[in-house]
């Protein structure tokens, strides 16, 4: 089972346990604004979305990692790797993404989350690029891509939604500078 550790993170697999926890976090407007059409999910739809995660983790070796804080064992939200498919101008393409509770924003947890998964993709999972997809204006993710070392691509039009989209990216040569 692929586990990190970070100083206050642990990212593993999801489990059953998870779904409720997740649906909560899908249910709030504020933290699914920038993701899709802004739409909320639903505790079926939250169960499909981990379905999925999970299939991706089988067939590619990664996927969103759930991520639980270490001194409570509570989930916190996903951050991990998806192959963005819906996006076929940026591929082939690994993205790296994340989605944590309102609660935990502020706190550094996406940006931990992140590095550690930038290092799993870039080192363990041995993948030579690695993309992050943001919607323009969401300054928030911004700030943790540019924590990350990664740089502004280009900007594309999301196919199915119209929001504009920026593209950054880092290799593992710029990762290892």
């Amino acid at each position: 089972m692929t586990e990190i550790r970070t100083p206050r993170l642990l990212l593993r697999r999801w489990n059953e346990d998870d779904l409720v926890p997740l649906s909560e976090i899908n249910a709030d407007p504020e933290v699914m604004r920038w993701i899709g059409d802004g739409s909320t999910l639903d505790l079926d739809r939250t169960a499909e979305e981990i379905e999925r995660w999970e299939d991706e983790w089988d067939e590619e070796g990664f996927g969103p990692f759930a991520v639980e804080l270490l001194a409570s064992g509570e989930l916190i939200g996903a951050v991990g790797l998806s192959v963005p498919e819906d996006l076929p101008e940026v591929m082939p393409a690994v993205d790296i993404r994340w989605r944590l509770g309102r609660q935990y924003w502020g706190q550094g947890y996406a940006s931990e989350a992140a590095q550690a998964t930038l290092e799993f993709a870039l080192q363990d999972r041995g993948l030579d690029r690695v993309i992050a997809v943001h919607r323009a204006g969401n300054e928030d993710s911004e700030n943790v891509i540019r924590k990350l070392g990664m740089v502004h691509e280009r900007d594309i039009e999301d196919p199915e939604h119209g929001h504009l989209l920026q593209i950054h990216t880092i290799d593992l040569t710029e990762y290892e500078a």
